[in-house]
């Protein structure tokens, strides 16, 4: 039988979402980032093509980013609750980092296989920071899905897409957890 990692187990068990407008200052430093990208990498990767890049989202850029959806939302028509959601989480941001996923032409491996290497990126941040101590939160939101907000705002070309927003921060103090899924709801046992 394989050996068991309890301790990993028991984190993963017991590991809380929190809302990333609810973390405060301090922040990972770099090299705490690092440590925590370094971690994060190391998820399927099919044929080493690394179908992913990372942008790190700090001081004001936060502000560029919140000007920049509340532009776009006006560009297409918004009103002032799309404009709030598109800006809230650049206003309230601290520390983040941005995964696109960035598939590559491969005739083995399919693009969509790459985009989900892109959000199992994406859940290794959130566990490696949490594992760290930070508190972690994988957002999104409508300005992320926006080909020219992504664009404008990280760079994405062609057939890239933001797979999602990592939030970083000091994270509250534990509430109740929010309820869980029930297995025996979503679980199918296949035997032949």
């Amino acid at each position: 039988m394989p050996a068991r990692n309890d301790a990993a187990l028991a984190f993963l068990k017991t590991r809380r979402s929190r809302p990333a407008k609810l973390f405060a200052f301090p922040v990972p430093s770099k090299a705490q980032v690092e440590e925590i990208l370094t971690a994060a990498t190391r998820v399927p990767d099919h044929g080493k093509l690394e179908p992913w890049r990372l942008v790190v989202v700090q001081g004001k850029a936060f502000q560029r980013l919140a000007d920049l959806a509340e532009a776009r939302a006006r560009e297409l028509g918004g009103d002032e609750e799309k404009i709030a959601k598109g800006r809230g989480q650049y206003d309230l941001g601290k520390l983040a980092v941005v995964v696109i996923a960035s598939p590559k032409p491969s005739p083995k491996i399919p693009a969509v296989e790459q985009v989900m290497s892109a959000a199992a990126m994406c859940l290794g941040i959130v566990n490696a920071a949490e594992a760290a101590g930070w508190g972690a939160c994988w957002l999104t939101g409508w300005p992320a899905h926006d080909a020219e907000f992504a664009a404008r705002a990280f760079g994405c070309t062609g057939d890239e897409t933001v797979a999602g927003i990592v939030h970083f921060g000091t994270p509250p103090e534990d509430g109740p957890d929010r309820p869980r899924p029930d297995l025996s709801r979503i679980v199918t046992w296949v035997e032949a």
